[in-house]
């Protein structure tokens, strides 16, 4: 096959020429250049910078597959693409085992506020009683979605003796990892005092977290989001803090990321956000949950195994 590689994923191309297909990398394209150039290809792997659509999908009929180097797959048309025939995938198992340790470093950064200590510290400040932390052994931890990201999260918890509860809409009964209890979302909301999210964007997720969502919860609980900053509504989530509905906040995205250009939106910055940056009760990291040394050759290697499988077969 002929593939288009938008991504610079060396591990990728590396596979996908050993399996011997011809790959041209062109990582500096954009919409209008790529759609003038897609026609000659029969698998395309993109970045999310560009959003593969219905026109573009139209322009695009001589493709067999669209490839993701990584999880999301919300700037993609999968459903249209897939009636046309091209079939789209991903690669969320080689970035799993960074999410979930990430999630664990923003957890254990919460507890303990490693971060606001840290900045105390550098700046001179000796404050022990006032950065005294919790520990997670007994308590409650909620995931919601529990697929690659969440049960690897799930598997790394379970040393901390913790009690570890899963809710996930779209799998049947039983998809749990060893250790965690099945629940449905009222239960999750009636017991779970620490929560993290796992769920991809679409439009059932999006703003999944709001003041409803909150408010449903039976006790105050601590936050953790590695998934996509579009499932917590900010404004939501700044409110639900200043009441103490949310007692701490560790988000690895947030809802003003500007995906095409990998930084912050500085335009949309509301002032709800600015109070989650200025507040000494959230860690923020810059989407690097699943970016590692390890996950991106992991990456790399799975989206080329799968699609050489799909050629195959």
């Amino acid at each position: 096959m002929k593939i288009l590689v938008t991504d610079n994923n060396q591990a990728l191309v590396e596979s996908l020429t050993a399996y011997g297909h011809e790959c041209v990398v062109m990582t500096d394209c954009t919409y209008d250049t790529l759609m003038e150039c897609v026609g000659g290809y029969e698998a395309l792997v993109v970045r999310s910078k560009i959003n593969i659509d219905r026109h573009f999908i139209d322009h695009a009929r001589n493709l067999r597959c669209i490839g993701r180097v990584g999880a999301g797959m919300e700037t993609i048309d999968v459903e249209y693409a897939e009636s046309c025939g091209i079939r789209c995938l991903n690669s969320p198992e080689g970035n799993r085992d960074a999410v979930g340790e990430h999630a664990v470093g923003l957890l254990l950064a919460m507890a303990d506020k490693i971060a606001m200590a840290d900045r105390e510290v550098r700046e001179g400040l000796w404050r022990r009683e006032a950065n005294r932390g919790f520990e997670i052994k007994g308590r409650t931890v909620g995931i919601i979605g529990c697929g690659n990201m969440g049960a690897a999260f799930a598997q790394r918890l379970r040393g901390f003796e913790c009690e570890i509860i899963a809710y996930d809409k779209y799998k049947p009964a039983g998809y749990a990892p060893g250790g965690v209890e099945e629940v449905t979302l009222a239960e999750l909301q009636r017991r779970a005092e620490i929560v993290s999210l796992h769920v991809p964007l679409t439009e059932e997720t999006r703003y999944m977290v709001d003041a409803a969502f909150i408010n449903a919860f039976a006790r105050p609980f601590y936050l953790i989001n590695t998934s996509r900053g579009g499932v917590v509504r900010t404004s939501a989530l700044a409110e639900a803090m200043k009441s103490g509905r949310v007692l701490g906040a560790a988000l690895d995205v947030v809802e003003y990321e500007d995906m095409s250009k990998d930084s912050l939106d500085k335009e949309t910055l509301t002032p709800d956000f600015r109070y989650l940056i200025e507040s000494p009760r959230t860690v923020l990291t810059p989407h690097v949950a699943g970016w590692t040394v390890e996950s991106r050759r992991k990456l790399g290697t799975v989206l080329a195994d799968k699609i050489n499988s799909l050629i195959i077969t």
